[in-house]
């Protein structure tokens, strides 16, 4: 099975969202998170989070880029845990195992999103607001292969 890693090309998004999340860690679309909002709510770092941040599904904060690679079961099911307790602590779910369903599925996307996609392919969301609600859209941007003699330098020791 395979999920996305939070990877940073830069510092920026250290500076574009409240709180970001950790390289490394693992990450869901996380656009529930926006299922109430409206137009009003889309400012500043909040309308950065909400236009093209992943959720970090360990400190829930957000990151640009994400970057496919293997998930073991252990660390999913640890991942369930974490995002069930999230509902319940921040969405006010009843309990852990109420929360356990919508925590698997949301998982679940994030890992068929993921099944098809080679290792350490980059992925992006973006949302916008419609008349139904968040809708979302993914670039897949696919590891490109780099051949040696682009960065060795060729020639010969001897003289």
């Amino acid at each position: 099975m395979k999920l996305a890693r939070a990877i940073h090309f830069d510092e920026s998004d250290m500076n574009v969202f409240h709180s970001p999340a950790r390289t490394g860690e693992w990450c869901i679309s996380g656009g529930f998170e926006f299922s109430n909002w409206s137009n009003a709510d889309l400012r500043g770092k909040a309308r950065q989070a909400f236009t093209n941040g992943w959720l970090g599904a360990e400190t829930f904060g957000r990151v640009t880029f994400v970057a496919v690679t293997q998930i073991e079961p252990h660390e999913m099911d640890a991942l369930i845990v974490a995002l069930a307790s999230h509902f319940v602590e921040i969405y006010g779910a009843p309990s852990l195992e109420a929360a356990r369903p919508a925590a698997k599925e949301e998982l679940r996307q994030m890992a068929e999103l993921c099944d098809e996609q080679d290792p350490n392919t980059v992925l992006t969301v973006t949302r916008e607001l419609t008349e139904a609600g968040v809708k979302e859209s993914y670039r897949i941007i696919e590891q490109r292969e780099a051949g040696l003699d682009q960065f060795a330098i060729h020639g010969s020791l001897d003289e």
